[in-house]
């Protein structure tokens, strides 16, 4: 399972070089402002370096923003989740000011190295760099650093709510007004979930849950799925046509899931004493998406589609099959299904509320 674990680590450490390009423009551009409002005012004293107050500055962002993308910020995502607000707040500012202090003095010992032609370890060096602390310019900057600190978080927080992939086009205003779109959907629904509720109760039972959902949520998002809703024990998940296509994403995240919850079958055994097990379902067609919603607004799907595809999935039991999909969805992936993944048809089947009759395929790999 070390392709996951890659996966992972490449998501987190994509998102830090993303943090750390925009910290890095962020930070030139105070910069560059500061520099022009001491120009403007007279105020620049005559021995300014440019060079080496830029390359201070610079190496200050680089710094700040690949400790704060890689780390920090992962840490206070963390505290936020796990702690009531104020101590996650209390820790953040605990960690902000400890990492803004030692970048801050790594910036201002570079400068006075430069300036005074000396190793940075050196002691006049280090009691020049240490005069940066009580200086307007650290205040200053510290403050609107938290800011942007915090102002990170609560981006990353609300891309996580929406979903990767949806934020920037809410951002964008692309749901404001209904349109229509062609999507892929998968239902994913635990089995025997009212026996497993009764059995474990219900603190318990909804520890079992979150930890499912959590934990097949890796193939979800490498899957480059987005995930629309939880309805109790069932996931819904949506692709745009083009992603879920590309590569047999869609088709294959269920797959993934599956390897997932296979390596954490001890866990769940030792935890719960039961290992869950999952259905799933897959459509695809034209829906309208929006957002809906007065007092709490949301990006919502409507559609045939969704209906087909949740009386696709509940069929799993019936014919004793983990995965379904319409013929639809097989004929898509006719010629690039991945080796060994093959397509058997399930004949004819009638749906609840459908007045037609569907033609569903499962997939299984053979060797």
């Amino acid at each position: 399972m070390s392709f996951f674990r890659n996966k992972r680590v490449g998501f987190y450490l994509r998102r830090a070089v993303w943090i750390m390009i925009a910290w890095v423009i962020i930070s030139n551009l105070l910069f560059f402002y500061d520099l022009i409002t001491l120009y403007s005012r007279n105020a620049l004293d005559s021995n300014f370096d440019f060079l080496s107050a830029f390359q201070a500055n610079l190496i200050v962002a680089v710094s700040a923003g690949f400790i704060g993308g890689l780390i920090t910020v992962n840490l206070m995502e963390y505290w936020l989740r796990k702690y009531a607000f104020w101590k996650a707040l209390l820790l953040i500012v605990v960690i902000y000011t400890l990492t803004a202090i030692i970048i801050s003095f790594i910036g201002a010992a570079y400068l006075a190295s430069v300036n005074f032609e000396l190793a940075m370890w050196n002691s006049e060096v280090i009691e020049e760099a240490s005069f940066i602390f009580g200086s307007w310019l650290f205040i200053k900057n510290f403050v609107i650093w938290l800011i942007i600190v915090l102002v990170t978080l609560i981006v990353l927080m609300i891309n996580d709510k929406y979903g990767p992939g949806v934020f920037p086009d809410y951002l964008r205003g692309k749901y404001f007004l209904p349109k229509r779109e062609e999507r892929i959907f998968m239902f994913a629904d635990i089995k025997d979930a009212t026996t497993t509720a009764e059995i474990l109760g219900e603190e318990k039972y909804f520890n079992f849950l979150k930890d499912f959902f959590k934990d097949i949520t890796p193939a979800i998002v490498e899957s480059s799925g987005e995930i629309y809703q939880y309805v109790g024990d069932e996931i819904v998940v949506s692709w745009k046509m083009k992603k879920g296509l590309k590569k047999c994403k869609a088709l294959l995240c269920f797959f993934h899931m599956k390897k997932l919850i296979d390596k954490k079958a001890h866990i769940y055994t030792k935890k719960y004493g039961i290992v869950p097990e999952f259905k799933v379902g897959y459509h695809f067609g034209q829906v309208m998406v929006g957002e809906l919603g007065q007092i709490k607004r949301e990006i919502a799907f409507s559609g045939d589609v969704l209906n087909t595809t949740s009386r696709i999935q509940a069929k799993c039991n019936e014919l004793n099959v983990d995965i379904l999909a319409s013929e639809a969805f097989k004929n898509i992936h006719q010629n690039t299904l991945p080796q060994g993944l093959l397509a058997h048809s399930m004949g004819a089947q009638t749906l609840k509320g459908k007045a037609n009759v569907v033609v569903v395929t499962t997939f299984r790999y053979e060797t």
